[in-house]
């Protein structure tokens, strides 16, 4: 892909600023292609505490594109996500299928020590949680590399790092301590700041963010894990530098043991040092954040200072990311939380259509993603955008968006052969609840001169409209076609009424597919009116059309309103047309 104008394409303009960091860490080394040129390192964390929902996608979407982008320019590049598996678990989620407050038991042990939700096929809380992400993340075609802190700590690859830490606690208390104020009122994040919550420290940082500070002994910035109750319930009571001997006791079940923390790996890093220090051991260059993290005194603007002057690395370029909000949720799986993820957009979107939501959209401006009706809108939208790349119409940073959208440096996302409009494939499933003869009978009829012989032609695009309908239209919006014809509505209409119909029944045969069906529904009341069929819309014939239609679906659906008429009366049938409308 060509490089886009900076001016107009965000993704672009990171991958310039991304670049040039990169090369000035290592001049004259960073060069597209080289075998020897260092690699760039761009970051993600998240944590498995709970369902990853829509919000938390963005802090693994602005880095991907980036790296993306860097990838297709030749450089080679490492997106690395840190799975946050070794975070505590901070509280029972609520409306996660079996879960109920007997959980409470497990609050303060790692992530990966707590039992998956019962009927999981996975060994535990954290694994259970990634492998949603990790499947949505595959249909996505997002690139990375993953990172377990649970297996980087308990293995003992941070050991040099903490003994630093350790070593240098009274400074970075001091570093802390230029931060620490008065408890911020809490902002909702996307970003869980689980590892924040530490009930055994007894100071507090700022921005209501845990830095391990706290306990008679001293700051220390190191949390041991217990070992009887497995839980971070603990406090360091005495640590050596030369021998690396710790004393904790537990505050959960008075559990206390001495251990020599050159050889102990059941314990991490107090978040607010954890994060810089990863900066530093990873070697990263890009790596966004959410304005939970950006405030004064929070923790990317904590670690800033602590990573230079503690861990002699450099705080990544990134920008601050704004929220991700939902429109409509009709019947979101009470398993899942109430709160939709990657993977429920999947169900009723393909994935380049959820890429380019988080293409289109600068990191620090917020957007929805559509469960209601709005999705129709935004397919309508998509196309049109299709369709102006096509002919070489689109603005440049939409181009850009959309070619980020449909695929990777890698190659194209699978896309649907035969994209129908998505409004008219949820009308059609709506009406033929999902009979797949009926449906291909009507979308073989859409278009004549070019039918569709096979739904496969028209999948995956089917599948999730069919989807969205049955499961996010609620059941008194959904079409029911009547049965027999409304004989009382029929005989009270007007001699206008009834020659509107006659309008329409005598034309059917001749208008059978979807242009033409459209042509004569909105033709009948221009003929009426005495104008041409293309006559432009006045407001006399705006409410004359408006009052043709409702009389339509009173008489096929027993309702105001509902699908598109042309796609209605397709679906529906000329012979059953003919008879529900007295013809």
């Amino acid at each position: 892909m060509a490089q886009q104008s900076t001016e107009t394409d965000w993704v672009s303009r990171f991958a310039d600023e991304v670049i040039a960091e990169a090369e000035r860490r290592a001049p004259g080394k960073v060069t597209p292609g080289a075998s020897s040129a260092p690699v760039i390192v761009c970051a993600s964390g998240l944590s498995p505490s709970g369902p990853i929902h829509l919000g938390n996608l963005r802090e693994v979407m602005t880095p991907h594109l980036v790296a993306d982008e860097v990838r297709r320019r030749g450089y080679e590049v490492r997106h690395l996500i840190s799975w946050d598996d070794y975070d505590r678990y901070r509280k029972v989620p609520a409306g996660v299928a079996g879960i109920d407050e007997s959980w409470a038991e497990h609050i303060g042990k790692p992530l990966t020590s707590v039992p998956a939700p019962a009927g999981s096929a996975y060994p535990n809380w954290a694994e259970h949680f990634k492998a949603a992400m990790i499947e949505a993340l595959a249909e996505l075609g997002v690139e990375y590399d993953g990172i377990s802190q649970t297996e980087q700590y308990t293995s003992g690859v941070y050991r040099e790092q903490i003994l630093h830490a350790m070593k240098h606690r009274a400074k970075i208390d001091a570093i802390l301590g230029q931060y620490r104020t008065k408890k911020a009122p809490a902002k909702k994040s996307q970003k869980p700041v689980d590892e924040a919550e530490l009930e055994a420290a007894e100071g507090s940082g700022a921005a209501g963010e845990d830095d391990g500070s706290g306990g008679s002994a001293g700051y220390f910035p190191y949390k041991p894990y217990c070992g009887q109750c497995e839980k971070d319930l603990t406090t360091v009571t005495s640590y050596d530098d030369e021998s690396t001997e710790l004393v904790y006791t537990c505050t959960a079940c008075g559990f206390g043991e001495t251990v020599r923390l050159s050889e102990f790996n059941r314990g991490k890093l107090v978040w607010k040092v954890d994060w810089p220090m990863r900066w530093a051991y990873e070697g990263v260059i890009f790596e966004p954040s959410g304005v939970d993290h950006s405030s004064p005194g929070s923790s990317f603007v904590v670690g800033g200072q602590i990573v230079r002057e503690i861990f002699d690395g450099v705080q990544p370029i990134g920008p601050m990311y704004a929220f991700v909000g939902i429109s409509g949720m009709a019947k979101m799986s009470s398993s899942k939380g109430g709160v939709p993820t990657p993977g429920d957009a999947l169900k009723i979107m393909e994935a380049p259509l959820l890429r380019w939501l988080y293409a289109r959209r600068k990191p620090n401006q917020s957007f929805k993603i559509a469960f209601d009706q709005e999705i129709q809108r935004l397919y309508d939208e998509w196309d049109k955008l299709a369709s102006k790349v096509a002919d070489g119409a689109a603005q440049p940073a939409d181009a850009a968006a959309y070619t980020r959208a449909i695929g990777t440096a890698a190659g194209p996302l699978p896309t649907t052969p035969r994209p129908l409009p998505y409004r008219t494939l949820a009308s059609v499933m709506d009406i033929t609840a999902g009979h797949d003869e009926q449906t291909l009978r009507i979308l073989g009829e859409l278009d004549p001169d070019n039918p569709v012989t096979s739904l496969d032609e028209t999948r995956p695009r089917l599948d999730k409209a069919e989807y969205w309908i049955t499961t996010q239209v609620p059941a008194d919006q959904r079409t029911i076609v009547r049965d027999e014809p409304d004989e009382e509505l029929l005989a009270t209409l007007d001699e206008r009424a009834r020659g509107s119909l006659r309008l329409l029944l005598d034309g059917l045969d001749e208008h059978w597919s979807l242009d033409g069906l459209t042509t004569l529904v909105y033709g009948v009341p221009k003929i009426q009116a005495g104008l041409e069929p293309d006559a432009k819309p006045t407001p006399e014939l705006k409410a004359a059309q408006r009052e043709f239609f409702a009389l339509l679906y009173h008489l096929l659906v027993g309702r105001d309103t509902g699908p598109r008429l042309p796609t209605l009366l397709l679906a529906v049938g000329a012979d059953r047309v003919r008879k529900l409308l007295g013809g």
